[in-house]
């Protein structure tokens, strides 16, 4: 069963192998094993488990994705072995009814979906936007097919710089940022959601993530030491109270903590949140609330809490099943420090998610899942959605906070954060949110644009003559209640359309003009209306005369009448001479593997130079080239990945190019000085700029320079890391 495999390959596999006939245990049926060994012992002889596109090799994938869903994910028989039986059936080596004969219809149908999913990566290592509908197809037939999906992603983002392709490597690491990680996130897999978050900021920008790791290491020591003084004390009250629990720290992510100092601009060692307490209860289903609350007590009576930061996910669960109890509370050195309180079967639900909550069936918080399944049904439906608005729609609620409003009657609704009276009518019913005007929460009048807050009670008012505007989808934040908004303005444009050829035909046949199409077609066009639907509702709207249209149309059919119509002969033809009017620039690019010499502007919003990783990005105003770790770069790749090119630099450079850095220190006497004094004593660079604000004994400035390449850049930041008191330097 090893296939084609190399000596470390093969190593791996029979490690991996152990492990997996050990977690299978007891939980196949008893001829699984050896009917799954004979399919997979044919299709390995077949050359069913090749190398991917990836140059991994399936066999040694199979194995270890099939651990993750079964370890890390907890998904059982029906998965591990679809996710086994869904090379040798995609192959053609299996035949589908065979293994619904052999394993039943639960692992066929999981296998069909996976196939689905597959065939999209064949022909490309990313999901582009017109291949998503098919991806959210699969997902809503059977979710656990994207719980394996996400298994193999995990796998992918763990072997990735075993991945030669540059290009592969960065596809599936921003996939695993925008798609994956979100995925992951609603179905409650928050460790798996992490690790893909890291490891995808590893690929992307190596730079952040080890300047963030590094820092984590230098202060381990001190956090630990800081963990201990906060939990012994607790530790010490609830064992006397006869409390069963585990308690212990847990760091923050490295991108969690990128993105606080992206956001808030501040120094790494500015961070006084970098890791939560945790205190898990081993305590029976009917104690879990009331234990809960006990050991939240004992923590804000032997320390201070902050009253705006608690958040209580035990009385009304999140969407996915997450039930826990968060509080901030003053630690020892007046720092802020969170707590999360849980029981056991709440942390088992939080690590595996939708898997661990299908085990615990029956307990409260689980129809959420449900509810935004069925959303994303209803949004597929919609066929009309282009595909990059079927990827806005989806993702919209993946990672949004959730609020909790009530019905006067004391309906409970869970909306995402920021939603509003709109939202909320259209939550209740279509027909509701179709003809709302208005709202009294909490008794208080207020507009279909009010946001709505946590606790509030909300009276929907309507009105029969309120119809939806366009202008309702810049109020709602809700998918469910754009879906309906869009649909509804369809239905309304479908019908003034109607009304408008109704009566534009019938002022041609009163003036006695038989109408041609083609020429009508023409005359839209040259109108400037990019749709004849749009044409119409301007007649509806008045925005256009109808008499004045169909003179428009007289004319122009007097002068297609008047333009002499002259047959060329296509043996005479000579195409006329290629004008080349593309410029080089100085700076020598290689686009697309080999073309040279093509146009190109350099990004401003990444300030690429000579030496950087780097890709092309086809815009209207040509082709633009930013850096690999540009802030738009995922971005581009989620939404438009097929306008990528591979570029790369070629030759020497020559030219001076802009690099802006940010720089960081203790506010001595004479630091800018020595700075600017490291510069100017460097050939070939000049300081453009500099702009330095002090606060606090601290100084923060950014320093403009106009250097040639990225190994003058790398040598100037090396020598102003030198510079006595700088403590941080990073390029924008």
């Amino acid at each position: 069963m090893e296939g084609k495999l190399n000596k470390d390959e093969r190593a791996e596999f029979l490690r991996a192998y152990r492990r997996l006939l050990d977690s299978v245990e007891g939980l196949a049926l008893p001829d699984d094993r050896r009917k799954l060994r004979k399919i997979v012992g044919e299709a390995v002889a077949q050359g069913g488990y090749g190398r991917d596109l990836y140059g991994l090799n399936v066999l040694l994938r199979t194995l270890q994705t099939s651990l993750i869903v079964l370890d890390e994910i907890g998904v059982k028989r029906a998965s591990v072995l679809a996710v086994w039986l869904a090379p040798p059936v995609a192959s053609e080596l299996c035949a589908v009814a065979e293994v619904e004969k052999l394993f039943g219809k639960d692992t066929a149908g999981i296998i069909g979906g996976l196939i689905k999913t597959q065939q999209l990566y064949k022909k490309n290592a990313a999901i582009h936007n017109e291949h998503f509908r098919t991806l959210l197809i699969s997902f809503a037939e059977d979710v656990r097919v994207v719980l394996i999906m996400i298994a193999e992603r995990l796998y992918l983002m763990r072997v990735a710089k075993h991945i030669e392709n540059e290009e592969h490597r960065l596809q599936i690491a921003a996939e695993a940022s925008y798609l994956y990680a979100p995925l992951s996130h609603k179905l409650g897999l928050y460790k798996i959601k992490s690790e893909l978050e890291d490891l995808s900021l590893k690929f992307r920008d190596r730079e952040a993530f080890d300047f963030i790791k590094q820092k984590l290491n230098a202060t381990k020591a001190a956090r630990d030491a800081y963990n201990t003084q906060f939990i012994a004390p607790l530790k010490e009250k609830l064992t006397a109270l006869g409390l069963n629990f585990d308690i212990k720290g847990r760091t923050k992510s490295i991108h969690s903590i990128n993105n606080k100092l992206l956001k808030q601009k501040i120094e790494f060692e500015k961070i006084y949140d970098l890791f939560a307490i945790r205190i898990v209860l081993d305590t029976p289903l009917e104690r879990e609330k009331s234990e809960c609350w006990q050991v939240y007590s004992v923590v804000t009576d032997m320390y201070q809490p902050n009253p705006s930061r608690l958040k209580d996910w035990l009385s009304v669960p999140k969407s996915n099943g997450y039930e826990s109890l968060h509080t901030t509370v003053m630690g020892p050195g007046g720092r802020w420090v969170e707590v999360q309180i849980r029981s056991k079967r709440m942390d088992e639900i939080a690590e595996k998610g939708l898997a661990a909550h299908w085990k615990y069936k029956g307990v409260k918080g689980e129809s959420g899942l449900d509810d935004w399944l069925t959303n994303v049904r209803e949004v597929l439906e919609h066929q009309e959605n282009t595909s990059t608005e079927l990827i806005d729609e989806f993702k919209m609620g993946l990672y949004d906070d959730e609020i909790v409003v009530f019905t006067p009657k004391g309906d409970l609704f869970k909306l995402p954060q920021g939603a509003t009276v709109l939202d909320f009518a259209f939550a209740i019913h279509t027909k509701v949110g179709s003809k709302c005007v208005s709202a009294k929460v909490n008794g208080k009048n207020v507009p279909i644009k009010y946001k709505l807050q946590s606790g509030d009670q909300v009276d929907i008012q309507t009105s029969p003559n309120q119809m939806p505007k366009q202008d309702w989808l810049n109020i709602v934040v809700s998918s469910r209640a754009r879906l309906k908004i869009k649909q509804s303005l369809k239905e309304m444009a479908t019908q003034q359309v109607d009304l408008a050829k109704e009566l534009l035909q019938r002022r041609f046949k009163n003036r006695k003009i038989d109408a041609d199409d083609g020429v009508l077609s023409r005359l839209i066009k040259k109108k400037g209306y990019k749709t004849v639907t749009d044409f119409y509702v301007a007649i509806a709207k008045e925005q256009l005369d109808v008499n004045a249209v169909i003179d428009n149309y007289i004319e122009l059919i007097k002068k297609e009448q008047e333009v002499e119509q002259t047959d060329r002969s296509a043996e005479n033809y000579e195409a006329p001479a290629p004008q080349n009017d593309t410029a080089t620039s100085a700076d020598e690019l290689v686009i697309d593997s080999n073309l040279t010499g093509i146009d190109y502007q350099l990004a401003k919003c990444c300030h690429p130079i000579h030496g950087d990783e780097i890709f092309g990005f086809v815009s209207s105003q040509g082709i633009k080239i930013h850096r690999v770790n540009c802030p738009n770069a995922l971005q581009m790749r989620e939404k438009f990945g097929y306008r990528i090119v591979k570029s790369r630099w070629s030759g020497k450079s020559g030219t001076g190019h802009q690099v802006s850095l940010r720089i960081v220190g203790n506010d001595d006497i004479g630091i800018v000085t020595n700075v600017t004094s490291v510069i100017a004593k460097e050939s070939g660079m000049s300081l453009r700029s500099i702009n330095v604000d002090s606060q606090d004994g601290l100084f923060s400035g950014t320093l403009t320079v106009s250097l040639t390449d990225t190994s003058v850049l790398n040598s100037l930041i090396k020598k102003l890391k030198g510079v006595k008191g700088v403590k941080q330097i990073n390029r924008y």
